[in-house]
């Protein structure tokens, strides 16, 4: 399996899981992140790593599992230059949407970077926080 595990946050609004999937097999750019945390997990990921696809807004929950298809590279909408982005596909739904007061309801899942930092963009996700989420959204 893969090695790490990470969160990506949109607004659906503004890019959106269907809009994910529709990319098919060669993935989309996550572009656009100018946060340096985030920018820092970015680089951290390698090609395979899987990661929950969180809607913001009014939504707030996970509703997809996206895999990283390229590593890091210059984010050619950062004019500049200091931020980067990793490319990322579709792999599946999670068949039943995990909100953020699901998890925040967990004590499985207290630690949790969505709970601890809810506005980091991109977070790193433990594998045993990933295996629960999955269980608890259905994911096969």
């Amino acid at each position: 399996m893969s090695g790490a595990y990470w969160l990506f946050k949109t607004e659906p609004e503004t890019f959106s899981w269907e809009m994910q999937k529709k990319r098919g097999a060669k993935g989309e750019p996550w572009s656009g992140v100018r946060n340096y945390a985030a920018a820092k997990h970015m680089k951290a990921m390698k090609k395979g790593d899987l990661g929950f696809f969180y809607h913001t807004g009014d939504e707030k929950q996970i509703v997809g599992i996206v895999e990283v298809i390229a590593e890091y590279k210059p984010d050619p909408t950062d004019e500049t230059g200091k931020f980067g982005l990793v490319d990322v596909k579709a792999v599946k739904d999670v068949p039943k949407p995990v909100t953020l007061a699901d998890v925040k309801a967990d004590a499985k899942l207290k630690d949790m970077v969505l709970v601890r930092e809810a506005r980091l963009s991109v977070q790193p996700v433990t594998e045993a926080q990933w295996k629960h989420i999955c269980k608890l959204g259905g994911v096969k």
